[in-house]
Order: structure tokens, then sequence, then C-alpha cells
């Protein structure tokens, strides 16, 4: 089965430790027309997930440093990429736990590969059916975010952010409501195991404070950061 893709092509994330699964699998959908690129454990393919672009993933659950579900637990605090579980565990209760997470499909290996470039088509047209190409602007008091071009403005005044400072600055204002921990905004942003370290978090969180210029990000005591309702 060969599904001709139109330009550009369609990005595919693998986040699979075994290596020759992970060539197999991106050597049948390159063949197909996608762009791929592999990750070959948790911490790094949450870090490729959060800091590219990508129309869906595939998603081994027995990964190095990061197993799958809570990669998959950290990338929905951030994306709605659609996520395709590859597993060669295919209890039920494994896949409703999941699906609860966040996956949008599961496949039990081995698996059929015509089935699963079928699976991703359908995913990814229906992701972009939902979010016509273009994730929308967010806006939180006088601080806007823009995720397709990756800027940011406060007030109409553009902001000069690294990556990580946008990074960061883009979970709070889509997670307005939510206290962030260091250990979350670290292993979310860096796609990283956390190990306790106030400088990393506490350096990037300042700068920012500064560039916005306002007191936009509150510190709530033993618990994390948030956003400050009052300015809504």
């Amino acid at each position: 089965m060969s599904i001709q893709q139109s330009e550009p092509s369609y990005r595919i994330l693998i986040i699979e430790d075994d290596k020759e699964i992970a060539t197999m699998l991106s050597e049948y959908l390159t063949r197909n027309g996608f762009c791929t690129q592999v990750a070959g454990n948790g911490p790094e393919g949450l870090h490729q997930a959060l800091t590219a672009s990508f129309d869906c993933l595939l998603l081994d659950l027995m990964l190095p440093y990061k197993s799958g579900d809570v990669v998959l637990k950290q990338l929905r605090e951030a994306s709605q990429v659609p996520v395709i579980v590859l597993s060669a565990k295919g209890l039920t209760q494994n896949k409703v736990e999941l699906f609860a997470l966040g996956a949008d499909d599961y496949l039990t290996k081995p698996f059929d590969l015509d089935e699963l470039l079928a699976r991703i088509h359908a995913h990814i047209k229906r992701y972009h059916a939902g979010t016509n190409l273009v994730e929308p602007a967010r806006a939180f008091g006088p601080v806007t975010i823009d995720p397709t071009a990756k800027t940011a403005t406060v007030s109409g005044r553009p902001l000069n952010l690294t990556a990580k400072e946008y990074a960061i600055l883009y979970l709070l204002i889509k997670n307005p409501a939510k206290i962030f921990s260091k250990q979350n905004l670290y292993e979310s942003v860096w796609g990283e195991q956390y190990s306790y370290d106030n400088d990393t978090i506490n350096t990037h969180m300042s700068n920012l404070r500064k560039k916005i210029g306002l007191d936009l990000i509150k510190t709530v005591w033993n618990m994390g950061y948030k956003l400050d309702d009052s300015l809504l």
C-alpha cells in the first residue's frame, strides 16, 4: 500500500528505542511521502515534540529514562498533536489508561504497516481539520502569544525571548489556571529528567519576568509558578 503525499510533506516523530524498529518505520514512512525524525529515549522524544512542529507522533511505551506514558502525560500539557502508541502490551487496561492520558490510537506490536499508515493519515486529517492548520494566538492580560509564529508581545511590544523563555511562557498562558512546579517546567521545556536545580529555572524565570516588564508570573510558595489572575 502506498499513499502519495502532497507537498509539503507531513512530519512524523518516531519515539522508539529499538533501532531496528525505528529504522523500519522511518524508511517505510519516508517511502510514503512523510518526513520523519527519530528519538531514542523518553526525554529526547519529549524535547523534540515540544520544540519542533510535527503532524503525528508514534510513541513506544518501554523507553529509557522516561516511559512512554509519562512522555504522553507531559506532552499533553502543551500539545494536542496526534499520538499513536505502539506497544507490545495489548491489555485492555493499558489501552484505557493511555486513552485517559490523551493517546489518540493504540497498536499492539507486531502490527501491520499498511494499517499504521492508514491510521496516521486519518489522525492527521482530523487534527488539521480541527486546528485549520493554524493554532490561534492566545492572550493573557496585555500579553499575547502567537504559537504559529512563535512570537510574543506585551501591549503590542515585541518580546525578544529565547526558545526556552518562549516555551515557559507558552505553557503558562496555555494553562492559565495551572500551577507549574519546577519539575513540571523543567521536564516539559528541557525534555530531561529533573534533578533538584534551582538555578536553571530561577534564572530563566527571572529573565522572562524582566523582559515582560510586569508582574505577570506569580510564585506560589512551595508549589511553583502560575499566572496572576488579577491581570485578566
